[in-house]
C-alpha cells in the first residue's frame, strides 16, 4: 500500500498533516486528518483559581482568545451564580462579533482567497496572500483593512487586541468610553460596504468552484449550534439546537449544562484532537458539524436586514440544509456582513455607556459550564470546583473539535475524488487541504486529547543505513 502525505497542512491555524493510502490497485483507500500538537489545557489548569480561567484559556490560541474568555467567563458566572447586568453583557456580545468579523475576514482573504482568486491549480509559490496583493490589490487591501477593524473594536473595548483581560467572572471589567463607541459607529457603514463588495463577488464566482462545491465535505451529517428565543441567529447566549441532513430537528431548546447528554467524546491514536460525537447516533456514526455553515443552516433567521437579504438567497442553494462543506466561505461572509451590523445595533442601544457592568460574589457553586459561538463553532468550558474555588477538573470541546470527524470524512470524499493514481498534481493536493480550509480549524485551540501518537523510531549509521527500527 502506498502513502501520500501533506506535511504540513498550509494555511490554517495550528500544525497538521494529512495521509492518503493507496491501495494495491491504486485508488484512494483512505484518508485521515492528524493534528500532531498538543496543548493540554485541560490537566495543568487543575489547582488554579477558578477566576484566572478566563485569562489562561484565552491564551490557547492567539487568533479567537476572546472567543475563550466569553464561553470561560460564562462558565465562571455560573459558580458565582450571578446574573451579568444587562450592558456587561451587551459589550461582551460586541466584542465577540468583533473577533467573529476580524477571525472570518482572516480566513477568507489571507487562508481561502489565493485559491478562490489565483485559483486551485496556481503556482504554489504565489498561491498566497501576497500572491493575491500582486493580482488583485484592493480586494487583500479590503480584506486586511476588515480584519484590522475587527480587532480595533477588540482593542477599544477590552485594551489591547490580543489577549485582552476585559472579560471577567461577572461581567467585564471597565464600562465603554462615548469617543470610543463614537469611534467604532463612524467607521462601520465603509466595513459593511466591504462585506457586501465581498459577497457580490463571491456569489457571481460561485459557478466556477461546482466541482469543489461537490466533493469539498459534501455529504449528510447533522448540524450543532445555539440559536435565540426565536430561532435567530446568535452567538453569545442560546439554547442547543440539533438539526438532521433532511432539515428534521432533533434536539431544541436544550439548556448549555445539558450538552452532556448529546456530546460524546472519543480518542483515536492518529491525533490529538478529540472526536465529538451525538450519543443517540453513537461512534463513529453521529457525525456532526459547527461553525457557520451549522449555524445558517439550524436558524429561523439572522436578526438584521442586510444579512437577512442574504441569508434568504444563501437557503436557494438547496430545498433543505446546505451540505456542501464549501459552502462554509458564504456563510462565513453573511455572518461578517450581521456581525457589523449587530455591532451598530448594540453600541446605539441607549444602556451601553453604562457603569453597570459587572456582578460581585464568591463562589456559590462547584459546577459551570459556558457555551457560545466561536468563529469556528460551538464553544464549551466545563469547570468543577472545590470548596476553595480551585479547580479540580476541565473539559474543553473546541469547534474543531466538533468538526473533526467530518473533516476526516471530508479528507477521505475529496481524495477519492481528486487524486488520480496516474496523474498526481500539486492541485489536486491543494484540493485536498482546501477542504480543511473550508472549515477553517483552530488546531492549537482544540488538542486536548491524551491518546497515544503513533511513535517511529529509527537507528541509521554513518552512511545513512538503517540498522534498526522500533513503532509504538
Amino acid at each position: 500500500m502506498k502513502t501520500i502525505t501533506i506535511d504540513p497542512v498550509t494555511r490554517i491555524e495550528g500544525h497538521a498533516k494529512i495521509t492518503i493510502k493507496l491501495d494495491e490497485t491504486g485508488e484512494v483507500a483512505a484518508a485521515n486528518l492528524h493534528v500532531t500538537q498538543f496543548r493540554g489545557f485541560e490537566k495543568f489548569c487543575q489547582g488554579r483559581p477558578f477566576t484566572e480561567m478566563p485569562a489562561i484559556t484565552a491564551r490557547t490560541c492567539g487568533i479567537c482568545p476572546v472567543s475563550h474568555l466569553v464561553a470561560s467567563s460564562k462558565a465562571a458566572d455560573q459558580i458565582l451564580a450571578v446574573s451579568i447586568p444587562r450592558t456587561g453583557a451587551n459589550l461582551r456580545r460586541v466584542i465577540n462579533l468583533a473577533q467573529i468579523v476580524q477571525s472570518h475576514a482572516l480566513n477568507f482573504f489571507h487562508l481561502s482567497s489565493p485559491d478562490l482568486l489565483l485559483g486551485f491549480d496556481s503556482e504554489p509559490a504565489k498561491r498566497n496572500i501576497f500572491g493575491v496583493m500582486e493580482a488583485y490589490p484592493q480586494m487583500a487591501k479590503e480584506g486586511i483593512r476588515l480584519r484590522s477593524f475587527g480587532q480595533r473594536i477588540i482593542e477599544r473595548l477590552g485594551g489591547k487586541r490580543i489577549h485582552p483581560g476585559w472579560i471577567v467572572p461577572g461581567g467585564v471589567s471597565h464600562p465603554l468610553l462615548a469617543e470610543d463607541r463614537d469611534a467604532i459607529l463612524a467607521e462601520l457603514p465603509e466595513f459593511i460596504q466591504i462585506a457586501q463588495n465581498t459577497l457580490k463577488w463571491f456569489k457571481k464566482n460561485m459557478k466556477n468552484f461546482q466541482e469543489e462545491a461537490r466533493a469539498f465535505a459534501n455529504y449528510p451529517t447533522l448540524f450543532m449550534g445555539i440559536v435565540g428565543e426565536k430561532g435567530e441567529l446568535e452567538h453569545y447566549d442560546g439554547k442547543i439546537r440539533m438539526m438532521d441532513h433532511t432539515g428534521k430537528i432533533l434536539v431544541d431548546g436544550m439548556s448549555n449544562d445539558r450538552y452532556r447528554e448529546i456530546i460524546g467524546e472519543a480518542i483515536e491514536e492518529e491525533s490529538y484532537l478529540k472526536s465529538p460525537y451525538y450519543k443517540p447516533m453513537g461512534y463513529p456514526n453521529g457525525v456532526y458539524r459547527v461553525g457557520p455553515l451549522a449555524r445558517l443552516n439550524i436558524v429561523d433567521s439572522i436578526g438584521t436586514p442586510l444579512a437577512d437579504e442574504e441569508f434568504a438567497e444563501f437557503k436557494m442553494l438547496e430545498r433543505g440544509p446546505i451540505l456542501s462543506s464549501f459552502y462554509y466561505h458564504y456563510a462565513r461572509l453573511i455572518e461578517i456582513l450581521h456581525g457589523l451590523e449587530k455591532i451598530g445595533v448594540l453600541l446605539r442601544d441607549e444602556e451601553i455607556l453604562s457603569p453597570h457592568i459587572r456582578a460581585h460574589a464568591e463562589p456559590n457553586r462547584l459546577e459551570g459550564i459556558g457555551m457560545s459561538e466561536a468563529p469556528r463553532g460551538s464553544l464549551i468550558h466545563h469547570y468543577k470546583v472545590d470548596q476553595n474555588g480551585l479547580i479540580e477538573w476541565v473539559n474543553l470541546i473546541i469547534a474543531s473539535g466538533h468538526n473533526n470527524l467530518a473533516m476526516n470524512h471530508g479528507v477521505l470524499q475529496s481524495a477519492k475524488h481528486f487524486v488520480d493514481k496516474d496523474h498526481l498534481t500539486n492541485g489536486a493536493l491543494n484540493r485536498v487541504e482546501a477542504v480543511i480550509r473550508a472549515f477553517d480549524p483552530c488546531l492549537s485551540c482544540s488538542t486536548h486529547a491524551l491518546g497515544q501518537m503513533p511513535l517511529k523510531i529509527g537507528l541509521f549509521d554513518a552512511s545513512g543505513r538503517q540498522l534498526d527500527e522500533k513503532r509504538r
